[in-house]
This record gives C-alpha cells, sequence and structure tokens, in this order.
C-alpha cells in the first residue's frame, strides 16, 4: 500500500513537471507583441538645392572621393594618417564604441535564461543556514546546495524594444566615431594650410622688412647728402622696426600651429617638418556638392541623431511594457539537509519547476509619468534630428558660398597687390628723381604690406573652404573603417 502510495505522488509529480516543461516550451514559441511605436524616419524639410550660384542638382559629390584624393600633399597625407592611428579623441571614441557594444550584449542576455548557483553550510543550535530556527536546543549541521533557472517571457516586446534602444545607441556611437574620424581629417588638413599660411606671411614680413631697410638705407644716404630731412630717416625708421616687430610674432604663430597640429596628431608638442607651400596647393576647379538629400544619409552627425531618435522611439515601447505583467518560469534543483548524516539519503532533494506572473496594480501614477516622458524625450530627440539636418545644410550652403566669393575677393585682391607693387617701384623712381617727397613713397610701401597679407588669408581661406566643404558634406562616407587610414606609401 506505502509503495503504491509512492509511485502515485512520483507519477503526480512527473506529471506536474511535463505540465510546466509543456507550458515553458508554448511560451518560448508564442511569437508575442512588441508593444509600442514601430520606428518611421519623420520628414525632414530638405532644400531642392544649396543656396550657391554655382551649385546645380547634380548626384556627384566630392563627398564621394576619399580624402587623400581630395588632399593630394604628400606630407599632409602623412599627417592624416598618423593622426587616424594615433589621436586621443578617436582612440576614446572607440572605446566609447565598446560600451555600447557591452550594454547591448547586457540587453540581449535577457533572452536566455539566468542559471545561478548557491551553496551553504553551517553547524550550530537552533539555527539552519545563518538563520534563527528552533530546534530544540539541539546542535546539529546543516547542508545545502541548489542550482536555479530563471526566464522571463517576453510577450509583450518590452525586451525586445529594450534591446532595439540599446543597439540603436550603439549605432550612434559608431557614427560618432566616425564623425571623429571625419572632423580629424578636417582639423589636420585646416591646421596644416593653417601653417602654411603663417610660412607665407612670415615671408612677406621679412620681405617688406628688407624693403624697408632699403629705404631707411637710401634716406639716411640722401640725409648724409644733405639732400633729405631727419624726418624722411625717423619716419623710414620706424616704418622699419614695425615690420621687424611682427616676425618674431609670426614665428610664435607658427610654433603654437605645430604643436598644435602635433597634438592632433596624438604627440607631445614639437616642431612640424614641412618644406610645403600654399600657393603650391592645388585649389580645385570645380567641386560637385551632390543632392542635398543624400546629406541625410551620409552625414555621420545626422545618422548617429537618427539612431538616437530611434533609441527614444523603442524607449516608448519599454515604459509601454511596464503596464503589463511579467510572466516568467522558475526552477531549482539540488540537496538540503539538517542533520548532516541525512545528506545522502533520498530525503535530501530539493527540485521546484514553477511559473509566475506579476503586474501593477496601482503605481501611483508612476508608470504613466515613465511613458510621457519617454514620449517627451522623442519629440526632444525628433526636434534634435530635424535641427541637425538643417544646421547640416546651412554648413553645405556656406561653405559654397564662401567659395565662389573667395574666388573674386581673391581676383580684386591680386589687382591692388600689383597696383601697390607698381606704386612702390614708381614712387622710388619719383623720390630718387627729386619728384616725390619721401611721404609718397612710405605710403606706397605701407599700403602694400597689409595688402599682400590679406592676399595670403584669402588664398588660406580657398583651401580652406574645400575642407570645410569635404566636412559638412560628410566626406568618406562610402569608405569602410579599415579603409580609412588610405593607401600607405
Amino acid at each position: 500500500m506505502k509503495m503504491t502510495a509512492t509511485i502515485s505522488n512520483q507519477n503526480l509529480q512527473v506529471s506536474s513537471l511535463g505540465s510546466l516543461l509543456a507550458a515553458a516550451a508554448l511560451f518560448l514559441l508564442l511569437p508575442g507583441c512588441a508593444v509600442g511605436p514601430n520606428y518611421q524616419r519623420p520628414k525632414v524639410s530638405v532644400p531642392t538645392g544649396y543656396r550657391s550660384a554655382e551649385a546645380s542638382a547634380q548626384q556627384a559629390s566630392i563627398a564621394d572621393l576619399p580624402w587623400w584624393e581630395v588632399f593630394k600633399d604628400s606630407r599632409l597625407r602623412e599627417l592624416v594618417q598618423t593622426a587616424l592611428a594615433n589621436n586621443y579623441d578617436l582612440r576614446i571614441a572607440v572605446t566609447r564604441i565598446e560600451q555600447s557594444r557591452q550594454i547591448a550584449a547586457q540587453a540581449r542576455a535577457q533572452y536566455f535564461p539566468f542559471l545561478n548557483y548557491g551553496a551553504t553550510a553551517s553547524d550550530g543550535k537552533n539555527e539552519f543556514a545563518g538563520g534563527v530556527v528552533p530546534n530544540e536546543g539541539q546542535t546539529r549541521g546543516a547542508f545545502a546546495a541548489a542550482a536555479s533557472v530563471a526566464w522571463e517571457a517576453d510577450l509583450w516586446g518590452r525586451i525586445r524594444r529594450e534591446n532595439e534602444a540599446v543597439r540603436a545607441q550603439y549605432l550612434a556611437t559608431e557614427q560618432a566615431r566616425r564623425a571623429v574620424m571625419l572632423s580629424l581629417v578636417s582639423d589636420v588638413a585646416q591646421a596644416y594650410f593653417e601653417l602654411l599660411d603663417l610660412d607665407l606671411q612670415l615671408d612677406i614680413a621679412k620681405q617688406t622688412t628688407e624693403s624697408f631697410s632699403q629705404t631707411v638705407s637710401l634716406f639716411t644716404h640722401r640725409l648724409e647728402g644733405g639732400v633729405a630731412s631727419k624726418l624722411d630717416t625717423s619716419r623710414a625708421e620706424a616704418a622699419h622696426a614695425t615690420a621687424a616687430a611682427s616676425i618674431p610674432e609670426l614665428e610664435r604663430q607658427i610654433a603654437l600651429k605645430e604643436n598644435q597640429i602635433s597634438v592632433l596628431l596624438g604627440n607631445n608638442p614639437s616642431p612640424v617638418p614641412h618644406s610645403a607651400k600654399l600657393l603650391d596647393q592645388v585649389v580645385p576647379p570645380d567641386i560637385p556638392s551632390g543632392l542635398p538629400s543624400a546629406l541625410l544619409e551620409r552625414r555621420p552627425d545626422i545618422l548617429a541623431a537618427e539612431e538616437q531618435l530611434r533609441s527614444a522611439n523603442a524607449q516608448i515601447g519599454v515604459a509601454t511594457a511596464n503596464f503589463f505583467p511579467r510572466i516568467g518560469l522558475t526552477a531549482l534543483f539540488g540537496r538540503a539537509s539538517s542533520p548532516l548524516d541525512s545528506l545522502s539519503s533520498g530525503q535530501a532533494t530539493v527540485w521546484s519547476v514553477a511559473g509566475n506572473i506579476a503586474g501593477p496594480i496601482y503605481q501611483g501614477g508612476a508608470l504613466r509619468a515613465q511613458k510621457r516622458q519617454a514620449v517627451a524625450f522623442w519629440e526632444q530627440s525628433k526636434l534634435q534630428y530635424a535641427q541637425t539636418a538643417q544646421l547640416a545644410f546651412q554648413d553645405v550652403s556656406n561653405a559654397l558660398v564662401s567659395r565662389m566669393k573667395y574666388e573674386a575677393i581673391r581676383a580684386e585682391q591680386a589687382r591692388a597687390v600689383q597696383a601697390y607693387q607698381e606704386s612702390v617701384k614708381v614712387s622710388l623712381q619719383r623720390y630718387i628723381a627729386g619728384k616725390a617727397s619721401y611721404f609718397e613713397v612710405l605710403d606706397a610701401q605701407l599700403q602694400l604690406y597689409p595688402a599682400e597679407n590679406a592676399l595670403a588669408f584669402t588664398e588660406l581661406n580657398r583651401r580652406a573652404v574645400v575642407v570645410q566643404l569635404y566636412k559638412a558634406l560628410g566626406g568618406g562616407w562610402n569608405l569602410k573603417d579599415p579603409d580609412w587610414v588610405g593607401p600607405q606609401s
């Protein structure tokens, strides 16, 4: 009779276990539904064309070219490649990507059962496993060890939405790294051209100083001959000293610019050996800008903003799923005994399989507030995405307009420099012939120096605007990450 009851109990246990396993299988097979809105890219007001008299609708874009085909200076290529390998901002961006990747891995882990274990052993009076348990004052050892499994059925899509959100955050950090790479290439190129411009200004300052030195010698010689006055030489010496003072200032700026480039390269501040000249840097005669709509698919900051928006959209689903019950399964298997000598008996086995359901009834409005917060954050992210796109259109338009105007400015400044050079030449001839005063000579020279500097600055801008346009268009958008370093020489 006792044996029959034991067998019956075992059959009941097996039947219960089978039912729970069947229920678990059913939960695994149920597709469920992911609550909350599915992501759709919001509409952005895209201009039909960029604001530039030269720009016209076209598919081709300078952004389609790799950076080494845009910046052809061999020394500049070396600097950019070094920066891409060593720059700290870029290396920091890589660590942010790794953090996001591991956060995404944590979110994916929620799809799988969590398996844990635990064990405890104790010996004492009126206790079990370190807790107070009256046992009539007996001293007896206790031991318990078990492995447990817990799994949540994602019926409402809470886990799926969380994974969608963290994956979007991960992709946003990927795009942020590409933005750092593009900015780094642009910053190095910009700083390099600025360094060459300072070299050009230094050459102009030295030539101007030498020109004023010759004027001082001429005036001094005529003063000694009794032809000129002390006023002539004094004004000439003052102009010479002013021009000479600009040389150490330009040398200071060159050292600072070299320090900036060194830090961009991931090096300590140091000289940057170079031999190129600014005017040797070829300006492309034509720079296609492509279609404005393509910018939404190419600029890394726009793509990063969209991934942030996608993440915010998924968070609405997470907040919505919190209104629904969580359904899960747990299982436990182990051994427990007190006293210890019963551990080897069949009565020490512990096991259980259970299903559980838990959900909110009243939270004081907290869940509703969480969802409203998620919706408000999505609205913010949508506006930030639209703003990022709008600012990108502005960047491209500014660069295109500036490029066109710089060409016109350069043409007029070149005419001015040529005219001032002729003025200096003629005024000296007239002064030597006694047909002009010292003031006419100094005035012509003083007009020439700033005109040459202005032309040099415009020459810098003509080249720098190509850098700005390449960055604004999301240059190198079609390069795979390993290809960014470029061909090795």
